[in-house]
């Protein structure tokens, strides 16, 4: 693989890369839309990600080519940066534009190659680990020596002031901080973690990807997130909250009263009762209880579906088609309005299970998911 990368690097630069770096993709086994409301979540690191091969340049140029779309940019080095026109390269370019305002030495021009293996717009945070492979580049490159958590703050800055997705902070945690066999019960509001043992026994964790188009510019994602505020702000009345995820459920319950749009409502219940669930599902995993997270699992899609109105027609036919002999839980994963699922599902019924899954989806929705199992491994790093 990095050979061959290599090789595609030398026939586009004509010159061979000095730098080699590897940012995962992740999975959210549990605690969606909790991340932007101060809340838990359970990310993983996975095997699937994005390289990013490097040389220093003399054209006083940022040069920005991926092997998996034809777009790119040539940006020239300058002390402020604009979004371009092309979508993906304002991901790295966002990193570039808080790199120079927070760098101390001088910034030159790159050739900069990405290449990934995460299918795109499969809700696997394909944005986050190109983000994370660019930080570490230039933060080793142009010994920037800032401590990864404070890449990760840049990167979450700029996705949500250069790119103007307003995520949360938990995808481009988890692909930095990500550990082999190990999700993270990660806390939004300190943004820290403790590690939790993911050991999965005869269960494999398999994601689904709808394979229906989507964007997260695009998508009602920003919405979700200006309705969580209103209802904070409403809260707030009567309370000293800072955010919804300090509430428990039965505090929530006690005060929900002050939210009178029912839909208002129904988005605070989701994320309240979804943090919940993350503690929940961290006991579950270093009980080694898999059949507990699978149903936690099963619990969260149902919320999304009924409370938060982001899984859609693709994502709740998956899980339906899940609630099977030998599938432990499945749930949608990552911001919804398509993407992917997840599912654990016992190894002596991964055929059969796969199986049944293509030839019921394509029946009704007239296409093929694309099925495959994936690893927990570690987070960004240079190779």
């Amino acid at each position: 693989m990095i050979e061959s990368l290599k090789e595609e690097f030398k026939r586009i630069y004509k010159e061979t890369p000095q730098y080699i770096f590897f940012a995962p993709g992740r999975v959210n086994l549990i605690g969606e839309h909790t991340d932007y409301n101060g809340g838990m979540a359970l990310p993983a690191a996975i095997s699937q990600g994005t390289w990013l091969l490097v040389s220093p340049n003399n054209k006083n140029k940022f040069v920005l080519r991926t092997l998996n779309l034809d777009d790119y940019a040539e940006v020239l080095v300058s002390p402020h940066y604009r979004p371009t026109n092309i979508a993906w390269v304002n991901y790295p370019l966002g990193l570039i534009s808080r790199f120079t305002q927070e760098a101390s030495g001088n910034i030159s021009g790159l050739n900069m190659l990405f290449s990934g293996n995460i299918p795109q717009g499969a809700g696997l945070s394909s944005s986050a680990s190109i983000e994370m492979a660019t930080a570490l580049a230039l933060n080793r490159i142009f010994q920037g020596g800032l401590e990864k958590i404070e890449l990760v703050k840049m990167a979450l800055e700029a996705e949500n002031n250069f790119v103007g997705v307003n995520c949360g902070i938990l995808d481009q945690y988890a692909v930095t901080f990500g550990e082999k066999d190990t999700a993270l019960a990660l806390d939004c509001s300190t943004v820290t973690h403790r590690p939790v043992p993911c050991k999965l026994g005869e269960y494999t964790l398999l994601v689904i990807n709808t394979n229906k188009s989507r964007s997260l510019t695009e998508s009602k994602y920003n919405e979700r997130f200006a309705q969580c505020r209103e209802a904070l702000s409403l809260l707030q009345q009567e309370s000293s909250l800072q955010s919804l995820c300090e509430l428990s459920p039965a505090q929530f319950e006690n005060l929900q009263y002050l939210i009178p749009d029912p839909v208002i409502a129904r988005r605070a219940r989701h994320v309240v009762e979804e943090n919940a669930r993350v503690n929940l599902a961290a006991n579950a995993l270093n009980k080694g209880d898999i059949e507990l997270l699978g149903q936690l699992m099963f619990d969260s899609h149902a919320s999304l579906r009924e409370l938060y109105e982001v899984t859609g027609r693709e994502l709740d036919l998956i899980v339906e088609l899940s609630q099977r002999k030998g599938v432990a839980g499945a749930r949608m994963t990552g911001a919804g309005f398509g993407g992917s699922a997840i599912a654990l599902v016992h190894q002596a019924e991964l055929k059969n299970y796969c199986c049944h899954l293509i030839k019921a989806y394509e029946k009704v929705i007239g296409y093929e998911p694309q099925i495959f199992p994936v690893k927990i491994e570690g987070g960004v790093r240079q190779l």
